[in-house]
């Protein structure tokens, strides 16, 4: 007896249930662990505060090892120091960060 071109309903029925339950037994979570530096860490290092001039940056922590930019409108502007980076907007700082270890 030659085998049957289609599916029976039943057979249909079981091939839709497997199917529509692969992906959710395939999923899995996967942890990421990214080291971040915390707040302690940047409270307890003295960093330009926002609203800053370059002049007020520049004569209190002198001068950065590297200058990027102005890039862009506005333009910005960062300072890299050492230990941290600051980001000017025109003549004013608009943040400062810590330089990953």
């Amino acid at each position: 007896m030659p085998a049957p071109k289609t599916l029976t309903s039943l057979t249909r029925a079981a091939l839709l249930v497997l199917l529509s339950t692969a992906p959710v037994a395939m999923a899995q979570a996967e942890d990421l662990a990214l080291p971040v530096g915390s707040q302690a860490e940047r409270s307890a290092t003295n960093m330009p505060e926002h609203g800053l001039s370059q002049a007020s940056v520049r004569a209190r922590w002198g001068e950065p090892q590297a200058v990027r930019g102005p890039v862009g409108q506005p333009p910005i502007t960062r300072w890299v120091y050492a230990t941290f980076t600051v980001y000017f907007e025109g003549d004013r700082v608009i943040h400062s960060v810590l330089n990953p270890k």
